[in-house]
């Protein structure tokens, strides 16, 4: 594993770990403000594995401006 993977794995185990804390201390309000960040948070560090980054679509009417 390069750095920038060791990097993410550590940052992904912080927040899983405080997400855990707060919910066994009862913040479920806090866990459910977290949710949208945790599955973004997913999302880049399966691209970072994945080693190409985000992959994006063409943009709708390319063909068009093209001609």
């Amino acid at each position: 594993m390069n750095s920038k993977q060791v990097m993410t794995v550590a940052v992904l185990v912080t927040v899983l770990a405080w997400s855990t804390v707060m919910t066994v201390l009862g913040h479920l309000a806090a866990v459910a403000a977290l949710l949208p960040s945790l599955g973004l948070l997913i999302r880049q560090i399966a691209a970072a594995f994945d080693g190409g980054g985000t992959r994006r679509a063409p943009a709708a009417g390319n063909e068009e401006l093209s001609r």
